[in-house]
């Protein structure tokens, strides 16, 4: 124990002056986040990533064997990263002796199958339990304190306000990066890390131990009011009304400067949720300066603090985590309902990069990933339990050629050509030369996409004509007046214009395109009634299982 916890600090001093002492630039090599003209995005070997991923079932990490058979079927389910719990109980289960040959099967299992990671460190909290802590802290009550309720009573969950427990979570981690960093350092197969999962207390809005009443009867810390005054004019419009219609003091404690409601009681757990995760990132950052992020469990409508996870990174707390949690490179949703579009877009902003943790599969997930993509510039996107789905080939309807059967997984054909469209969408991601539509829910019929002098209108079409079914659609400009088109789902895209010029828009041409010998050729010359006489382009739910896209030229006239 004493020789780790001397290598752990050695490596924590050692770390930088390496990356000093050898290469200036040895910490560029690294996978991190750079602005890339109007995006952020993820740099692995010099060169950006778009991350298609899917998240592993929770405990199914927990074993090597396990996962030997599940290797192959993520890689033909055409990912390019896996998301991948490591609990704290499977590293460290006897205090201060830490295993990694679990870990190490599971990095060799990635490589063998070309698949990088994000690992998820599951330590003090797993959506707000403290169920794969090991078991040295979960039966020690009294070194290792729990979150308290309104009447006495100890919940499973560890206290975010203790700092035992912070210090031997940190030390956790620190390990947990230090190990990455020797077996990992050199090839970058794990790329970002998330520390705990799904933070919050419930079923009330807050602790209510003795330490935390304590707190929360004390005065707002000061680094959260002046992050307050200094970003006031782009906080989150509901955690400003809180603070403004409160008095917009610059002092005072939780319920003076943010009301007597339970959105206070989110807020101060906020705090502590953050300013704790900040203390564990900063540790395993010490060890190996990988991208660092947290995620959120959404709320539910019409939910109440303590109803979800209150005190998670949620878009009206964003900005009390980023105040509490410098070390953090972004927050994250996890996005199950129907709303991806609201949800989405709510993490996506200027100060926070989108990455979706965790996500639907099938179309809906298809859908959601080209709308994250090509509107929202995110980093990657995850469908929760990979490891559920296989790629089983399956017919599709009209599809009687045997050398066209294909994945059944709408998700997985998708990645597929998101893969091989990645360098394109990476490249106009930087020059805001990509657009993307969504269409969801039975409410919305329609969606509107604005892209250089152009825009489109997607409507339902078909067998989606009546239906409830997600669309989504990515635009990608090879020129002035040329797009490549990929579509999920049975719609139909007519373009209009809004700019000087010409007011009506006409189709030039269409040409179907599939990958074939590992590039794009032009299969048909779509016209006539394939194009509605020169006014539409159609997409069909076959699409992207068929390896299909689109080429379209548009023209103007009066």
């Amino acid at each position: 124990m004493r020789r780790l916890s001397i290598l752990i600090l050695a490596g924590a001093i050692a770390w930088p002056l390496l990356a000093t002492a050898q290469t200036p630039d040895l910490h560029s090599s690294l996978p991190h986040l750079q602005k890339m003209g109007s995006a952020t995005q993820l740099i692995v070997d010099r060169k950006p990533f778009l991350i298609l991923g899917g998240e592993l079932h929770n405990s199914s990490s927990s074993s090597v064997e396990y996962m030997q058979p599940v290797w192959p079927r993520l890689a033909a389910m055409h990912l390019n990263t896996v998301v991948l719990p490591v609990a704290w109980e499977t590293i460290e289960p006897e205090e201060g002796k830490f295993d990694f040959r679990c870990l190490d099967g599971l990095l060799a299992g990635a490589r063998e199958n070309h698949l990088k990671l994000v690992v998820l460190w599951f330590g003090a909290w797993k959506n707000t339990y403290s169920s794969y802590v090991p078991a040295w802290v979960k039966t020690n009550t009294e070194r290792f304190p729990r979150v308290q309720t309104s009447d006495g009573r100890d919940t499973e969950r560890l206290s975010p306000f203790s700092a035992v427990v912070r210090d031997a979570d940190a030390k956790a981690f620190a390990a947990l990066m230090h190990h990455l960093r020797e077996a990992d350092g050199d090839r970058h197969t794990v790329l970002m890390v998330q520390v705990e999962n799904e933070v919050g207390v419930i079923p009330e809005a807050r602790d209510y131990s003795a330490v935390a009443d304590a707190a929360f009867a004390a005065a707002v810390p000061t680094t959260l009011m002046k992050f307050l005054e200094a970003h006031r004019a782009t906080l989150n419009p509901e955690f400003r009304a809180a603070w403004e219609s409160a008095g917009a003091r610059r002092a005072g404690t939780w319920q003076e400067v943010f009301g007597k409601t339970s959105l206070t009681d989110d807020l101060f757990m906020a705090w502590q949720y953050a300013t704790y995760i900040d203390r564990i990132a900063a540790a395993g950052k010490a060890e190996y300066p990988l991208p660092m992020y947290a995620n959120a469990a959404l709320i539910r409508p019409n939910y109440e603090p303590g109803q979800y996870n209150s005190g998670g990174p949620l878009p009206h707390s964003m900005d009390v985590w980023h105040a509490g949690a410098p070390s953090l490179d972004f927050l994250s949703p996890d996005i199950y309902f129907n709303d991806f579009a609201h949800w989405a877009g709510s993490y996506s902003r200027p100060d926070n990069p989108l990455f979706i943790p965790e996500a639907q599969s099938g179309s809906a997930g298809a859908a959601n990933a080209l709308y994250a993509f090509g509107r929202l510039s995110a980093i990657g996107f995850s469908a929760f339990g990979i490891d559920d789905q296989g790629n089983v080939p399956l017919d599709l309807v009209g599809i009687t050629n045997p050398s066209e059967r294909v994945d059944g997984s709408a998700l997985s054909s998708m990645y597929a050509e998101l893969g091989r469209l990645a360098p394109a969408i990476l490249a106009k991601q930087v020059t805001d030369g990509v657009a993307a539509g969504l269409i969801e829910g039975d409410a919305q019929r329609a969606a509107r996409v604005s892209f250089g002098d152009y825009t489109a209108t997607i409507t339902r079409a078909g067998s989606a004509a009546g239906a409830s079914g997600r669309i989504g659609v990515m635009f990608l400009q090879t020129g002035p007046n040329e797009f490549l088109v990929i579509g999920c789902g049975d719609a139909q895209v007519v373009f209009s214009t809004e700019k000087p010029g010409p007011p009506i828009v006409g189709v030039e041409s269409i040409d179907e395109e599939l990958f074939e010998n590992g590039t794009w050729a032009t299969r048909r010359r779509l016209n006539g009634d394939e194009n509605s006489q020169g006014q539409a382009l159609r997409l069909y739910g076959t699409d992207v299982a068929r390896g299909r896209i689109y080429r379209v030229r548009l023209y103007r006239y009066r």
